[in-house]
């Protein structure tokens, strides 16, 4: 009776136990799916610069969304895009390869302005590995809302060969000169838009000049706003799985074009004069109330977004980014030195000093990310892929870049940070940058000039670069040059080709 008891006894505990593991197996998938992979939303301007933003010094824009997403997460004040213009900055932020590296590295532009030419720029190569292709491997729903500028449709740059499950907005770099185009594209097929037909960069007689003559360069479907629509569409449909959102809207690049509405909140409080066109892109009767309308519209769209967000339920588990292609722009009709566009910084657009390439970079994740919270950690654009990597739940190699999670998380990045920051840009004169801790070299005109000397600036004493200690500092320059040798691979175009004089054009 003993020995069955417990023979008994034994299989009960054997059985329950049993059980017990059959029961919690279905707790562990519970789990798993109350904390899904996180939604990730990166959200790009377009040559929006440093200062442009109220949370990075801007007085005169309203940019309160935005603001706020620096006080609901973290501001980064040392990051860098991947270039100094569109398409090598759009190339670098998807591929994680830094400049000389990239298969993209200018704007290399094919085709013209109207819809009969349009040709976009230099396809990104069939089998690039993307961010959206990553994200997509693991399972994430992909979308791009917005401007591309690697490829239009009929090319191996179509989107939809780099892992977007969906595409709504520009191709044409060119074409998104103007804000009220005849169309945009969604998934390889045009959409019309109510807009009439005109060239984007005309110019007006200032003696005849009328209100009429400026409203020819408007229209009724502003594109911006239509993203946005698509943008929400994508979010409402995906809203039970994870996504990813890449959201590089075209603002404000130019044309000098926004809604009157957002134009009337600035018209009065600047002395501003008409601009007639005469430096290409569209006429303005308010340029200046109208270029910080167009902040603010962008401003706006972002507040949607994260509102859109929260009234999914999904605001712990979204990440959002957002960030700029590249410097603010600097001509027809913007006035950076008014606005300090660029927060004091030496350059613009097309250049390679800070004022360039040194650009906003917020990160918001309710929970995750300290609020309010400020990172002086030196970083580029390159690095988003391997961060995306580590947030989706495995980390990879193949990157120029490096994870920025445990900055986000609060940790600091003592143990991983760059060695250097490397850039090359072909155009403007051919130019090259190198980043080491508080150094940086800046080299410019190598194109005509290889043998041109370097400046070197201490950005910890000197952040607008304004004094250039490179003759006493050759070690440094030493140091540089081997980066540049040892950093830079050769293109897959001779247009491209500016620092080895075994290939370099004639």
């Amino acid at each position: 009776m003993k020995k069955a008891s417990f023979y008994h006894r034994k299989n009960w505990i054997s059985l329950s136990g049993s059980f017990f593991f059959f029961l919690i197996i279905p707790f562990f998938s519970m789990g798993q799916q109350i904390k899904p992979k996180p939604n990730i939303i990166y959200i790009y301007a377009d040559d929006l610069g440093y200062g442009e933003l109220g949370s990075y010094g801007q007085t005169k824009i309203k940019t309160p969304n935005l603001d706020r997403m620096a006080k609901e997460g973290m501001r980064f004040t040392q990051h860098y895009s991947g270039a100094p213009v569109c398409a090598p900055s759009r190339s670098i932020l998807m591929t994680g390869k830094h400049s000389g590296h990239s298969y993209i590295r200018g704007n290399y532009e094919l085709g013209g302005f109207a819809d009969s030419l349009e040709g976009g720029q230099m396809p990104l190569h069939d089998g690039a590995y993307t961010i959206a292709r990553m994200l997509k491997e693991r399972g994430y729903s992909t979308a791009l809302v917005g401007k591309w500028g690697m490829g239009v449709t009929g090319t191996t740059g179509s989107p939809l060969n780099h892992g977007f499950d969906y595409y709504y907005g520009y191709l044409d770099q060119k074409q998104a000169h103007n804000f009220y185009p005849t169309h945009l594209w969604e998934n390889d097929q045009w959409d019309a838009l109510n807009n009439h037909v005109f060239s984007v960069h005309g110019k007006i007689d200032p003696k005849t000049a009328t209100d009429a003559d400026f409203e020819k360069f408007r229209g009724k479907d502003y594109a911006p706003a239509k993203m946005t629509q698509k943008a929400l569409g994508f979010l409402e449909k995906n809203k039970n799985k994870p996504f990813f959102l890449y959201l590089p809207f075209p603002l404000p690049h130019l044309a000098l074009q926004a809604p009157d509405e957002y134009v009337k909140k600035y018209i009065g409080q600047f002395d501003e004069k008409p601009y007639f066109g005469e430096n290409g892109y569209a006429p303005n009767k308010y340029p200046l109330s109208t270029y910080a309308a167009m902040i603010t519209f962008l401003d706006d769209q972002v507040g949607i977004i994260m509102e859109k967000i929260k009234k999914l339920g999904l605001d712990e588990n979204t990440i959002i980014m957002f960030s700029s292609d590249n410097g603010a722009t600097f001509s027809a009709g913007v006035d950076t030195k008014f606005f300090n566009s660029v927060s004091g910084l030496r350059g613009l657009k097309m250049d390679l000093y800070e004022g360039g390439i040194r650009v906003p970079f917020i990160a918001r994740w309710p929970k995750k990310i300290k609020a309010n919270s400020v990172s002086d950690h030196v970083s580029g654009q390159f690095d988003i892929m391997a961060t995306l990597a580590e947030i989706s739940g495995k980390k990879i190699s193949n990157s120029d870049g490096i994870s920025l999670v445990p900055e986000l998380s609060g940790k600091k990045q003592d143990q991983q940070k760059h060695g250097f920051l490397y850039f090359e840009y072909p155009e403007n004169g051919g130019q090259l940058a190198v980043r080491i801790g508080n150094w940086k070299g800046v080299k410019r005109n190598v194109r005509n000039n290889p043998s041109q000397n370097w400046e070197l600036f201490d950005l910890s004493k000197d952040r607008n670069e304004t004094t250039d200690v490179s003759a006493v500092n050759l070690q440094i320059i030493s140091q540089i040059n081997a980066i540049v040798k040892r950093e830079h691979t050769h293109p897959h175009i001779l247009d491209w080709e500016f620092i080895d004089p075994k290939v370099s054009r004639k």
